[in-house]
């Protein structure tokens, strides 16, 4: 049998998680605030823990990990940590 050959759009595989899983990442407050321009008022130099739905959309920025997989799991999502 011949194996098929199948491409994931980014779109499609970032669906797959959606409402399900989000990932967490550690940031620095300068990072985050060139990706977010809504979060220009977090004083620069910090080390935070941004945590972002399947798509990439923000959800939450905290400086402790604890309270950032506390709100994922209020919110029933899976967490995995991107480095």
């Amino acid at each position: 049998m011949a194996a098929m050959n199948q491409t994931i759009s980014t779109n499609d595989l970032a669906a797959i998680g959606e409402g399900h899983l989000a990932y967490l990442r550690r940031m620095s407050s300068d990072d985050i605030r060139a990706r977010f321009p809504s979060a220009q008022s977090i004083q620069p130099g910090l080390n935070l823990w941004a945590l972002f739905a399947a798509d990439g959309t923000p959800l939450a920025v905290s400086d402790d990990r604890g309270s950032i997989i506390a709100s994922a799991n209020e919110n029933q999502l899976m967490t995995v940590s991107l480095h």
